[in-house]
């Protein structure tokens, strides 16, 4: 059974830091790619990060690059996403998937084939 497991949400201050896990079983991690993405109340669901298991490439939209960071433990099937300097706008729920392939360059939801459930962030002002 495939199983995505995304932890860590919660309230932090804006300038803060917090960093998010997904756990991972069910399928081959080493060969697969770990998107984050989320969704702000009342807006679409937007990619937002990904790594590749394989080769550690990785993809940032434009929205985090540069403040948020994606790196995974491959012993424990977990990736993690931290997130450096968020904004009040970082608020959503959060959300791991994974697709047995490389990073698509872009937050392409259809690419992914297992999600897990959500995990709430919020960045107070």
């Amino acid at each position: 059974e495939v199983q995505l497991q995304a932890s860590g949400g919660g309230l932090v201050q804006a300038g803060g830091s917090l960093r998010l896990s997904c756990a991972a079983s069910g399928f081959a991690f080493d060969e697969a790619a770990i998107g984050w993405f989320r969704q702000a109340p009342g807006k679409e669901r937007e990619g937002i990060s990904c790594i590749s298991i394989s080769d550690g490439s990785t993809w940032f939209a434009d929205s985090v690059d540069g403040r948020f960071a994606i790196t995974s433990d491959n012993a424990a099937n977990t990736v993690y996403l931290r997130m450096n300097s968020p904004k009040p706008e970082d608020t959503a729920v959060y959300y791991c998937a994974a697709g047995m392939m490389d990073c698509p360059n872009g937050g392409y939801e259809d690419e992914y084939e297992f999600w897990g459930q959500g995990t709430q962030v919020t960045v107070s002002s």
